[in-house]
């Protein structure tokens, strides 16, 4: 079990001259949410996700010695100069200096790009940060040979979630849990951990088809949104139901009790908008077609007791999830049904995947 104090670098010399790195992380999404945070990143409750596979971020970064004692890096979106990524990028740079000093002796050139649209309610901040850890991991593993890949991976968690909370559930496996819970073995809040009980195969290749109700910017972004759960009325009920939420998932996950995941993980949707309804200031993140499409899957489900259910993250957007084997029926209420709801006709299909790639 690593500690803090075990991911600070201690190393003799940073006597490579300029590489590159590469590497592709996906998204995740959060079955029991994370929602509220100490200082330093730190999750107010414990939270469960499912890895994707085709949501991803891919970032080059590229690093060459300086003698200026001082990180520098430039940073391009598509290939394009992207200013305003600066300060998310300086800011993640500053908290992981501790950890990765050598990162002082490097001018880095980060180009990063996605496969789904920025900033529009799929995590890309997860994904981006993700698959940044990596690429700095991959300096060090270079800096350090004898580095463990336990290690390597552990660290990388540790680091991706400076940059942003939920990236440290996008490094490593396809089920993570991020956050201290009695009952998951090696839990930590510094890092996420792939969920070691053997999960039932009603799981395998789990789908996730992403409707794209919205592709603008987020109403609100999710810092402050956590930071509306300082003082919250109702904050302290809701990490103990997020605790609870995650056991009877682990024992839903288990058991391949399909109903019982489509209670909790409903639930858990609706209680993270509730909380954003009920802040001082209050928002509401859903459109009138994310509701629209909630109560089409309400009806299908009814009717055809296809076990497919929803859940949001802090925007409009709808991650349908359902069996593999549903497949077809799901992708053709989909396009019968959803897709006039989502902006210009557009979803996103994906499934269960298994964490960063280096290419």
């Amino acid at each position: 079990m690593f500690l803090e104090k075990d991911f600070i670098a201690n190393l003799s010399s940073t006597s490579i001259e300029k590489g590159s790195f590469e590497w592709s992380a996906p998204s995740n999404i959060a079955l029991v949410k994370y929602w509220g945070k100490k200082e330093n990143q730190i999750p107010a409750n414990p939270s469960i996700s499912f890895t994707l596979n085709n949501c991803k971020t891919t970032t080059k970064v590229s690093f060459k010695k300086t003698i200026d004692g001082n990180f520098t890096f430039d940073i391009l979106y598509e290939g394009d100069y992207k200013k305003e990524f600066v300060p998310k990028i300086n800011h993640f740079f500053l908290r992981i200096e501790k950890y990765c000093s050598y990162i002082n002796d490097y001018h880095f050139t980060i180009d990063t790009s996605n496969t789904f649209p920025h900033s529009s309610g799929i995590a890309s901040s997860a994904s981006g940060m993700a698959a940044l850890a990596m690429s700095i991991m991959s300096l060090e593993k270079l800096l350090n040979p004898e580095m463990t890949d336990a290690y390597f991976y552990q660290k990388a968690s540790f680091l991706a979630r400076l940059g942003s909370g939920s990236a440290c559930r996008s490094v490593k496996g396809n089920v993570v849990v991020w956050g201290n819970h009695k009952e998951i073995s090696g839990s930590s809040d510094l890092f996420g951990v792939e969920f070691t009980s053997t999960i039932h195969s009603n799981f395998k290749n789990y789908q996730d088809t992403i409707l794209l109700v919205d592709k603008g910017e987020k109403q609100v972004s999710s810092t402050v949104g956590h930071d509306l759960m300082h003082n919250h009325p109702y904050a302290d009920r809701r990490f103990e139901q997020a605790h609870e939420n995650l056991s009877k998932l682990k024992t839903v996950l288990e058991s391949g009790n399909l109903d019982e995941f489509i209670a909790i993980v409903e639930s858990e949707a609706l209680t993270l908008h509730a909380m954003m309804m009920t802040s001082m200031p209050y928002f509401i993140l859903m459109k009138p077609n994310t509701l629209e499409i909630i109560n089409k899957i309400w009806k299908f489900r009814n009717e055809t007791k296809t076990p497919v259910c929803f859940t949001l993250d802090a925007g409009a957007n709808v991650h349908i999830l359902y069996p593999e084997n549903d497949i077809e029926k799901v992708l053709q209420f989909i396009k019968n049904e959803l897709v006039g709801y989502c902006q210009n006709g557009q979803y996103i299909c994906d499934e269960i995947g298994f964490g960063a790639k280096k290419l």
